[in-house]
């Protein structure tokens, strides 16, 4: 019997190994492709985009791109941004112009609550209000908190949690651009 349970969990194991060897490289490859399409959602068009920099946001390593414009100069930023939201971490990609200000988020990866805190994702308002947002005129917390961002109806956890991400993600721009 042991022998025999022996041999069933080494084919086993066999089996899992090599499907993750068969995978992995596809599942890469698609994970980079999210991520390139998510900086260039948050990012205006043009510009040549540099390779990622290691940067601390929130107290988390994290990344952030760069994309410069033809005469070399910084055009915009993109900043990686994870937190804790309500279902698990929540990871925001965060596009920033040079003077500070919010060009555009997206998500990329969530295990929010299906209908509820997901809508961060989906809900054209709430996404919407951070285009164009100025940390420097607006406070990057929900109105609940007393800042300017409407929650999600049901989903103030996960609401906070995107604020935050974004919030993390201005303060780690202030730390790149060296202010």
């Amino acid at each position: 019997m042991a022998l025999c349970l022996t041999l069933v969990c080494l084919v086993c194991s066999a089996l899992l190994g090599g499907m993750y060897a068969l995978t992995a490289e596809p599942i890469a490859k698609t994970n980079a492709d999210i991520l390139r399409a998510s900086v260039n959602a948050v990012l205006p068009e043009g510009g040549e985009l540099s390779e990622a920099v290691p940067v601390e946001v929130g107290g988390q390593a994290s990344e952030y791109y760069v994309s410069k414009s033809s005469d070399g100069t910084p055009a915009a930023y993109a900043i990686k941004s994870t937190t804790a939201g309500f279902g698990g971490p929540l990871t925001v990609m965060v596009g920033l112009t040079p003077d500070g200000k919010v060009y555009n988020t997206s998500v990329l990866s969530h295990t929010e609550t299906p209908g509820l805190g997901a809508k961060c994702t989906e809900d054209e308002h709430f996404m919407n209000q951070f285009k164009g947002f100025d940390p420097s005129q607006k406070i990057l917390t929900v109105k609940k908190d007393g800042g300017d961002v409407d929650a999600i109806t049901a989903s103030t956890i996960t609401s906070r949690a995107y604020s935050l991400a974004v919030k993390n993600a201005v303060e780690a721009f202030k730390t790149i651009k060296g202010e």
